[in-house]
């Protein structure tokens, strides 16, 4: 009978709605149907969707790695090596970025308040100023950034770990839900976007919905964002991107 849309949704780290997608746009097919006539994948499916996923990874456009998959010339072999080859040098550069970076730009610590030694007890060897130039340009003549000082300044080593053990515990409990195959639309994943955003209201700044979706967005824009979330499992930040807008969209 094959698997469910479900099923590889989990298996694959996806939306259920990536999958259809993949469908209407002829890049990934099921295999059959059942006698209801829903989607029903075999494991020839599966290697596809997972050669799709490698290349997304790697910043390919959908239209190209259409070209690259369906090339009647190309080699199996030759994919699986160049691929190997790609992901390597794109996990040696993640490794690095995700170590330079500690949260996303919105919570970064402008103005905290601690000794050396106490933001070296709290953050280990990640700078929490290390975006502050580029945070001050970006967003320096705005409330929200004004704000985000304000109360960064005025935090304790107390709660700068408190605040780091709020994000740990969050980012492993979304990672769990996407690895279950949650859809992004669902309401246990909207509530954990609701969640984020509070987060962001009650830490750092007030974040209305509009301004979360901007963020969302930031978050598989830049890499940078995008290693942060995708360092919590597979898939979050673009799963956490699409649970942001769908949460905005209901509370509209």
């Amino acid at each position: 009978m094959g698997y469910s849309v479900g099923q590889v949704a989990g298996f694959a780290g996806v939306t259920v709605r990536t999958l259809h997608h993949y469908d209407e746009i002829g890049l990934l097919s099921p295999s059959g149907r059942s006698g209801a006539g829903h989607r029903r994948y075999d494991d020839a499916d599966l290697d596809r969707l997972q050669r799709i996923l490698f290349y997304r990874e790697l910043g390919f456009p959908l239209d190209e790695v259409a070209v690259l998959l369906d090339d009647p010339d190309s080699d199996p072999r030759e994919h699986l090596r160049r691929q190997h080859a790609l992901l390597s040098d794109r996990i040696a550069r993640l490794q690095q970025m995700a170590k330079a970076v500690e949260h996303a730009m919105e919570a970064n610590k402008m103005g905290i308040n601690l000794t050396p030694e106490e933001r070296f007890e709290v953050f280990g060897d990640k700078d929490p100023e290390q975006y502050a130039e580029e945070a001050e340009r970006r967003w320096g003549g705005t409330e929200a950034y004004a704000e985000s000082q304000r109360r960064a300044a005025s935090y304790t080593k107390e709660d700068w770990q408190r605040i780091q053990d709020e994000v740990a515990d969050w980012g492993t409990r979304y990672a769990a839900l996407v690895a279950a195959g949650e859809p992004a639309d669902g309401e246990a994943a909207m509530e954990m976007a609701e969640e984020h955003r509070r987060h962001i209201c009650d830490r750092y700044y007030e974040c209305g919905y509009e301004m979360h979706v901007c963020l969302g967005e930031m978050y598989v824009s830049d890499e940078r964002f995008k290693a942060f979330y995708d360092a919590m499992g597979a898939g979050v930040a673009e799963h956490l991107r699409d649970s942001i807008t769908a949460n905005a969209v209901r509370r509209a």
